[in-house]
């Protein structure tokens, strides 16, 4: 029994380890350290997958770990993280003694990344692409609005955060988006070629510009570019069929 076949469950262990602080850290309120250790776990959570292709390991125990570990880096962090957003966006309004429940409704995205990680098990479809979005990529929509918040200096964009009906909007549609049929391209590489995979450099460029003039507020911008891109190669498939 050679020592290379832990290798990628260490690494996943690794983004289960990330997720836990992250956790911890969001509960606090840190939100740039929760969002830091999330990046760590979403990194260490592709290199298990490369290195066990790469090592030729690949088995069911990893498969499984795999989902728990991004059940918490990307399913529990976003929820609590959008939870004390809604708290922190209800932190000037006169107490009452009424309940405020509204902030529990960031947990749906905990709920929804559970319901995907669990049919993305099951489903023999998502070798080559996804079906819904990915949850880390929820994940990282999620942690960067509160770093808009504090880093940004667009006063629209914060005080559109800062506003209880959007954080709402993006909950369902991240719900939604994680569990919906739409088909969604993978940043996979099986070859280099320009012309196999004209539409992924496209976005890698496009995103890497973005992210050196807008820093965090291109996070979902990128997200949203991803899905929309995704749409048009859908498109452009059932056009071509």
């Amino acid at each position: 029994m050679t020592l290379k076949r832990y290798i990628p469950n260490l690494l996943t262990l690794g983004n289960l380890f990330c997720g836990t602080v992250a956790t911890i850290f969001a509960v606090q309120g840190d939100f740039s350290s929760a969002g830091l250790f999330v990046v760590i776990g979403i990194a260490f959570d592709f290199f298990d997958g490369f290195a066990a292709r790469l090592l030729n390991v690949s088995g069911e125990l990893g498969k499984q770990l795999d989902s728990l570990a991004d059940m918490v880096t990307s399913g529990v962090v976003p929820g609590i993280i959008v939870y004390q957003l809604f708290i922190e966006n209800n932190s000037n309004v006169v107490a009452t003694n009424t309940v405020n429940y509204l902030p529990f409704l960031g947990l749906f995205l905990t709920l929804g990344a559970g319901y995907r990680l669990a049919k993305f098990n099951i489903d023999t479809r998502q070798t080559d692409s996804f079906i819904g979005m990915p949850t880390p990529a929820m994940s990282l929509f999620v942690i960067s609005l509160p770093l808009i918040q504090e880093y940004s200096t667009i006063e629209f964009v914060q005080n559109l955060i800062a506003n209880n009906y959007f954080l709402i909007a993006i909950t369902l549609l991240l719900t939604y988006l994680m569990n919906a049929e739409i088909s969604l391209f993978s940043l996979k590489f099986k070859t280099y070629s320009l012309k196999n995979n004209l539409m992924k450099y496209f976005f890698l460029v496009l995103s890497t510009g973005m992210l050196v003039f807008l820093e965090y507020v291109s996070v979902p911008l990128i997200i949203l570019l991803y899905v929309f891109l995704s749409l048009i190669r859908n498109t452009r498939k059932k056009s071509a069929s």
